[in-house]
């Protein structure tokens, strides 16, 4: 069945659970993991305005990016040590997670993407857009969806 999956989450609640469910899933058929996030990275420009971010804060909003990546994968990692499933896990950064989301699939020759879904209907989803919707759209291996 499936060998290797991938394991994305922005951080939410939403996010963890999926992870805890890819697990359960990845130790029931003997899978390995790859736990992953997009790192959006840090605007060229700043509140809007066609100048550049001062330096101190670009640094300071670079250490929280970096800090809070850290965290996510970290647990992770955590949860995949206590579940007994093998894992690594991978940051890239990009401006879209979807996009990200499948290059790394491929990369990485996952053969499952297993992530949440926000559930967003009506005018948020189309407002907002779904990273989930884009990756089901965009992959051309299997995505499950938990919700």
């Amino acid at each position: 069945m499936y060998k290797h999956i991938l394991l994305p989450s922005d951080g939410s609640r939403l996010s963890r659970k999926a992870v805890q469910q890819g697990l359960a899933l990845a130790k029931s058929v003997g899978a390995k993991v790859t736990g992953f996030y997009a790192n959006p990275g840090i605007p060229i420009e700043y509140l809007g305005v066609d100048a550049p971010m001062p330096q101190s804060v670009y640094d300071a909003e670079s250490e929280r990016e970096r800090k809070f990546t850290d965290k996510v994968l970290a647990e992770i990692a955590e949860a995949a040590r206590q579940a007994g499933v093998p894992c690594d896990c991978v940051s890239v950064e990009s401006r879209s997670a979807a996009d990200a989301i499948v290059a790394t699939a491929k990369k990485r020759r996952c053969d499952l993407i297993f992530m949440a879904s926000h559930g967003r209907h009506g005018i948020s989803a189309v407002l907002l857009g779904s990273e989930t919707t884009k990756v089901l759209t965009h992959s051309n291996i299997p995505v499950l969806v938990c919700r």
